[in-house]
């Protein structure tokens, strides 16, 4: 869930990391209006995916929204908002789940919520979403609720990979809760929220620190002798994409739903309420009128976003999201296809690329082997 990039570079946040990744060379963008890594000199793209597959990297995410919502009841009004039911879940638990327009059932955002206690909800939106999903969680919330937008008090790094735990235990940090679980813990003096959640397919964490205290926490990580690895978002981009992750903006939008995007699974389709309930009930049991697939190129194609999805000379689709696989060295895409045109797994179709048709096989994703445990 990670965000899509501004194009406007005036008047950027910036991590408070922002010098570690100058000092390493890094290559800047614009993510949801914050100056954020793309890459590293020495490194790139490649190698930081590879990291990731193989060792470990480590991503800072903290242009990533943070909003806490507190007060009686608080589950219980999260609950009736957001898709995922909040009750099939314990306190120190995390959830994936969607904030979707009322009338539409667009997606406004993607979200991770972690579950302090019946009072006590702390929420990861994208940074780009963060204002307007606190606004709207307002706007629904009783007096003695508060909503409070905490988008630049934490830091998030992204600690990822099959050695990701062998990182944490060297540093006395906690590494053998469950997956989509969340502690408290201390590293040199610093209080933090471990969660074993992540975007890459790959065993991980996420930390939240205190902003004033995330460089002493990043120096912490590469203060050991395992080989970890400073990663951009380039390279979370190809990670996410290899698993078939959807990327708001991209395969999620306010014009795309859950049900067309595969994420029904993230709706709590037998609560009686959650914003845009009525429209999505609907939508599943009439049948989207497209739907998200995998494309893998049979051919040299690389698949980019907005690129046309052909059957013979219809048009049947378009990519959402597309890239060069660095694990399978081949173009593969998530585009949305139209049910009308019948496509199933397996399925030929054509993409075009720049001008050249390219050869495209319909698929399930993920892309590649899930290593998530």
């Amino acid at each position: 869930m990670t965000d899509v990039g501004s194009k406007d570079s005036t008047a950027l946040l910036r991590s408070p990391l922002h010098e570690r990744h100058a000092a390493l060379g890094a290559k800047f963008a614009a993510f949801g209006g914050w100056d954020m890594p793309l890459e590293y000199a020495g490194g790139g793209v490649l190698k930081e995916h590879a990291a990731v597959r193989e060792e470990v990297g480590v991503f800072d995410v903290s242009h990533l929204g943070k909003a806490r919502i507190a007060g009686p009841g608080a589950a219980e009004f999260t609950n009736a908002c957001l898709t995922n039911d909040l009750g099939r879940i314990k306190p120190g638990k995390a959830q994936y789940t969607l904030c979707c327009d009322e009338a539409s059932g667009g997606v406004v955002d993607d979200i991770i919520a972690y579950l302090h206690g019946e009072d006590h909800v702390f929420l990861i939106p994208n940074a780009a979403n963060t204002a307007e999903v606190v606004r709207r969680l307002r706007a629904a919330a009783p007096d003695d609720l508060e909503i409070t937008d905490e988008h630049r008090d934490f830091a998030v790094l992204a600690v990822q990979g099959p050695r990701s735990a062998e990182l944490l235990a060297r540093l006395g940090l906690p590494t053998e809760h469950e997956y989509m679980s969340f502690t408290t813990a201390r590293l040199d003096g610093v209080e933090l929220t471990v969660c074993r959640t992540g975007y890459t397919g790959e065993h991980g964490y996420e930390l939240v620190v205190p902003a004033a205290d995330a460089v002493r926490v990043w120096d912490a990580l590469f203060g050991t002798d395992l080989p970890v690895r400073a990663c951009g978002l380039a390279a979370r981009d190809t990670l996410r994409t290899e698993m078939g992750y959807p990327l708001h903006g991209q395969d999620l939008s306010s014009d795309i739903t859950p049900v067309q995007a595969r994420s029904g699974w993230a709706v709590g389709w037998s609560k009686p309420a959650f914003w845009g309930r009525s429209a999505l009930v609907a939508e599943k049991a009439a049948g989207p009128r497209r739907t998200l697939w995998g494309l893998v190129a049979t051919d040299r194609g690389i698949p980019r976003p907005h690129m046309q999805v052909l059957a013979g000379d219809q048009v049947v689709g378009e990519i959402t999201s597309g890239t060069f696989s660095p694990t399978r060295k081949i173009g593969i895409a998530l585009a949305l296809l139209d049910s009308a045109a019948g496509l199933s797994e397996g399925d030929t179709v054509e993409v075009d690329v720049r001008g050249r048709r390219s050869t495209m096989t319909v698929t399930k994703p993920p892309f590649v082997q899930p290593s998530v445990r």
